[in-house]
C-alpha cells in the first residue's frame, strides 16, 4: 500500500518556487503493475523519488506499508571513491544480510553487471553505463514487494536491456511495479493500469488504452 496525504513538493528557484505537486492526495492501487506517463517535466521521476524515500515533501505524508526498492534507472546512489564491491556491501549491510547472504549477492551483483575488474575499482572511473549496470544489478540481487523504474531501457545496449527486462520479468512473478516509461508499447504489454502526471494533477486509469488515449490529448495541447 502507498498512500499520499496532502502531499506538496517545490523546488527553490530565481523565480520563485516552483512547485510540482500541491495538496495531492491519491493511493495507488494495489497487487497492480502501474506504469506512468507524463509530458517533460510533469513530475514523473520526482514522485518515484518521493515514494522510493530519496527526496521528501515539503508537507505532507506518504505512507508505506511493503518493501519499496529505489528507483532502477536514477543516476547516483552510489559513492564514488569506493569500488563496486564497497558500495554493494554498504547496501547489503544496510539490509542486514550475514556475511554468507552477502558473499552470495556479490557474486550475483559482479556477474550480472559484467563489470569484470572494474567491479573492484572506483565508481568515480566508471562510465555512466557501467554505473547504471552496477546499480540495477544491486537491485536485481534484492527481493522487493514493489519495483520503482525509472526508464529502465535506458541500462546500457541492446543486448543488456534484453538481460534486464529478462530479469524484471522473473521479479514480476513474486512482485509488482510502478514504471515510468515513455515506451508505450512497453507499458501496453507489462502493466495493469496506467497513472497519468498532468500540472500537479494524478488521473489513474484501469484501462492502459484509456490512459494513453488520455495523454496523447495532453502531447496536443
Amino acid at each position: 500500500m502507498i498512500e499520499l496525504q496532502g502531499v506538496t513538493k517545490y523546488y527553490p528557484t530565481s523565480l520563485g518556487r516552483k512547485y510540482v505537486f500541491k495538496d495531492l492526495n491519491f493511493s495507488f492501487p494495489e497487487k497492480s503493475n502501474i506504469g506512468v506517463l507524463g509530458l517533460n517535466g510533469s513530475g514523473k521521476t520526482t514522485l518515484l523519488r518521493l515514494i522510493g524515500g530519496i527526496d521528501f515533501p515539503n508537507e505532507g505524508n506518504i505512507n508505506v506499508r511493503g518493501s519499496i526498492s529505489w528507483p532502477l534507472g536514477l543516476a547516483g546512489g552510489t559513492q564514488g571513491s569506493l569500488s563496486g564491491r564497497e558500495n554493494a556491501q554498504f547496501i547489503c549491510r544496510v539490509y542486514g544480510d550475514s556475511q554468507q547472504v552477502m558473499r552470495d549477492k556479490l557474486k550475483y551483483i559482479k556477474d550480472f553487471s559484467e563489470l569484470g575488474d572494474y567491479f573492484d575499482l572506483p565508481v568515480k572511473t566508471y562510465s555512466s553505463g557501467m554505473r547504471s549496470r552496477l546499480l540495477f544489478g544491486i537491485s536485481m540481487a534484492f527481493e522487493f514487494d514493489i519495483f520503482l523504474i525509472d526508464e529502465v531501457t535506458a541500462v546500457g545496449d541492446a543486448r543488456f536491456r534484453q538481460k534486464c527486462q529478462a530479469a524484471l520479468e522473473e521479479k514480476r512473478k513474486s512482485s509488482n511495479y510502478i514504471m515510468v516509461s515513455h515506451n508505450t508499447n512497453e507499458l501496453i504489454k507489462s502493466c495493469d493500469s496506467l497513472l497519468v502526471l498532468d500540472a500537479g494533477a494524478v488521473s489513474l486509469f484501469e484501462n492502459v488504452d484509456d490512459g494513453l488515449n488520455f495523454y496523447k490529448t495532453l502531447i496536443k495541447k
